[in-house]
């Protein structure tokens, strides 16, 4: 069964920044992460995906151009390195699998299309 754990969370100031990691484990895997984001009160929402080579990257617009999402396969690890935060940044940070890379190229963030998720990572953005 595949495993995945963030971490890199933490409380920062506004401007600042953080780089989140999510490791896999359990099993061989190839295939898209996402990092999606949950506000206190709000629904959760897709962040950034990344396809299974790193040659295929989506970004929400609320975060385009701040944050980078990369992969090192070798380490079975997907960073989010997030820079210029701002307090709406604020939420726990989940990574999900997802089957294949598709979703990637066009921005698919639909639940159902991931089939392993984390337990998350606090983002706390406050001055």
């Amino acid at each position: 069964q595949l495993q995945l754990v963030e971490s890199g969370g933490g409380l920062v100031q506004p401007g600042g920044s953080l780089r989140l990691s999510c490791v896999t484990s359990g099993t061989s895997y190839s295939g898209a992460i996402a990092w999606f984001r949950q506000a206190p009160g709000k629904e959760r929402e897709g962040v950034s995906s990344i396809s299974t080579h790193g040659g295929n990257t989506h970004y929400v617009e609320a975060v385009r151009g701040r944050f980078t999402i990369s992969r090192d396969n070798d380490k079975n690890t997907v960073f989010l390195q997030m820079n210029d935060l701002k307090p709406e940044d604020t939420g726990v940070y989940f990574c999900a699998a997802a089957a294949s890379d598709f979703g990637v190229i066009v921005g698919d963030y639909r639940a159902d299309e991931f089939h392993s998720w984390g337990q998350g990572t606090q983002v706390t953005v406050s001055s």
